[in-house]
């Protein structure tokens, strides 16, 4: 009686964090899409994501991402009854992918290419300082990424929802329950939330680059910065076992960039496992904390910026 009582108590508690855990990303998007068209860095993040939504690139990624989702679910992966696995795996990086081009592309153009083309010192001119620039910019680069995310998101869990079943008759296996297919569904919805957040991180560290530099070297970075930001868990394990330069610079690198291995959704997926909404809240105040300091970096590049 005892333990069910505790049982109880813990779905319970679990349930009243996945509520607060809905809340939050409501009160975000609420905040992203309502109060935030209300200022002078709303009206600059509007004109960014109309932008970057009627550049071809956008049509351009959001039909490669819906063409990679509908392959990797009729491909076979000859993964011996782990299909859903690999198509949630795939899924979840394409998306990420897709997302994160879209970001970086759309700082380069309407930051880097504004500041070169001196639309930038236009918009100066009237009753908008450099910060609401930056601000403005980076939140209609998130809204932008909104829009790509969400017609493949939707048509990611369909597909989830569908291969369960696909998978199933395949297999001459009886056929799932519609509570089995929402498993794998609900399965994979924190890893949306963790990749929009990682490409939160990656948007600010463009935007902040943006100000100083060209496209080419900004995705050259942002590309860099990916990738051993997915290594430094190596890193910090080499640090520990390696001479002391290399135990200095793996040091230096777990403190300065982020550790983007912690949006890394990969593991949770092959061993079935729901990411529990702590971490989710972890993730996303270590999003806020790096995206801050990103765009305090922007500041700080754009403020003595020769606009002329």
């Amino acid at each position: 009686m005892e333990s069910l009582l505790v049982f109880s108590a813990e779905t319970a508690d679990l349930t009243v964090q996945w509520w607060l855990t809905g809340a939050g990303v409501l009160l975000y998007f609420v905040l992203l899409f309502g109060v935030a068209s209300f200022t002078q860095a709303g009206v600059i993040a509007r004109a960014t994501t109309k932008e970057a939504i009627r550049q071809p690139v956008f049509l351009l990624l959001m039909a490669m991402g819906l063409l990679l989702l509908l392959l990797n679910t009729f491909l076979p992966f000859f993964s011996m009854g782990d299909d859903v696995k690999m198509l949630m795996d795939c899924g979840l990086a394409t998306i990420l992918i897709c997302s994160l081009l879209l970001a970086v592309w759309s700082a380069s153009t309407s930051v880097a290419d504004e500041i070169e083309g001196k639309t930038a010192m236009t918009l100066l001119s009237k009753p908008i300082n450099r910060r609401q620039f930056i601000i403005g910019k980076y939140l209609g680069i998130l809204k932008a990424v909104v829009w790509l995310m969400l017609p493949m998101v939707i048509t990611f869990l369909l597909l989830v929802y569908f291969k369960v079943g696909y998978d199933a008759r395949e297999a001459s296996q009886d056929a799932p329950t519609h509570a089995e297919k929402m498993a794998a569904v609900w399965l994979i919805l924190p890893g949306i939330l963790l990749i929009y957040m990682e490409v939160a991180i990656l948007a600010a560290i463009s935007v902040a680059i943006s100000t100083r530099l060209p496209m080419m070297v900004n995705m050259i970075i942002c590309f860099g910065i990916y990738i051993i930001g997915h290594l430094t868990p190596n890193l910090v394990q080499a640090k520990s076992e390696g001479l002391e330069f290399v135990k200095f610079t793996g040091q230096l690198i777990a403190t300065i960039l982020p550790n983007l291995d912690n949006f890394n959704m990969s593991p949770a997926v092959a061993t079935g496992t729901v990411v529990p909404p702590v971490y989710i809240g972890h993730s996303a105040l270590s999003c806020l904390l790096y995206s801050g300091i990103a765009i305090l970096v922007a500041f700080i590049l754009f403020e003595d910026r020769d606009l002329a």
